[in-house]
C-alpha cells in the first residue's frame, strides 16, 4: 500500500500559521496527506491559535511546536513555507522534496494593536480562514511550484 504525502508547515516560531495549517490538513485532509508542522525557532503554540481553532471546529490544543531540526531523517515529499521568515531561512532538503511558500499574514503581529480582545480575535479568524481555503485546495495546489493563499 502507497503511503500518503507527508508534508510540513513551515513558520519561524511554528506558533500559530504552521500550526493551524496542519491542525486543518489533519482534520480535512488527513485521508490523503501526512501533516507536520514545525519552526526555524519554535516558540509554543499560541493559545490565540487554539481559540481560534477550536472555534472552527478542530482541537489543535495537543499539538507542540517544534523545531524543524527535529524532521532530519524523515521522508518528507513537500516543506510549505507560510512566512517570508521560514522562506528566507528554509533549510536545504533533499532535491525530490519540493518546497512551495504560501504566504499568510502573521496574525499576533496583525493583533498586536487592536484596542480589544474581540479585535485581536478578527486577525486569527481572518487568517485561519484563509489557511482553510489553502488546506482545502490541497493536494492539487502541491503540483504548483509558487503558490499564494486563495482570496
Amino acid at each position: 500500500m502507497k503511503r500518503k504525502p507527508r508534508i510540513l508547515f513551515l513558520c519561524t516560531g511554528n506558533s500559530c500559521r504552521s500550526q493551524m495549517a496542519e491542525g486543518f490538513a489533519r482534520a480535512l485532509r488527513g485521508g490523503v496527506l501526512d501533516p507536520f508542522s514545525a519552526g526555524l525557532a519554535p516558540v509554543g503554540v499560541n493559545p490565540r491559535a487554539v481559540r481560534a481553532m477550536a472555534e472552527a471546529g478542530v482541537d489543535i490544543s495537543g499539538q507542540k511546536s517544534r523545531s524543524v531540526a527535529e524532521f532530519d531523517g524523515v521522508d518528507m515529499d513537500y516543506v510549505v513555507t507560510l512566512c517570508s521568515g521560514a522562506r528566507e531561512s528554509c533549510p536545504l532538503f533533499p532535491a525530490r522534496v519540493r518546497v512551495l511558500h504560501v504566504p499568510f499574514d502573521d496574525p499576533p503581529e496583525l493583533a498586536a494593536g487592536a484596542p480589544d480582545e474581540e479585535a485581536a480575535m478578527a486577525s486569527f479568524h481572518r487568517v485561519r480562514d484563509e489557511i482553510r481555503e489553502f488546506i482545502l485546495s490541497l493536494p492539487g495546489a502541491l503540483g504548483k511550484k509558487d503558490g499564494n493563499p486563495p482570496g
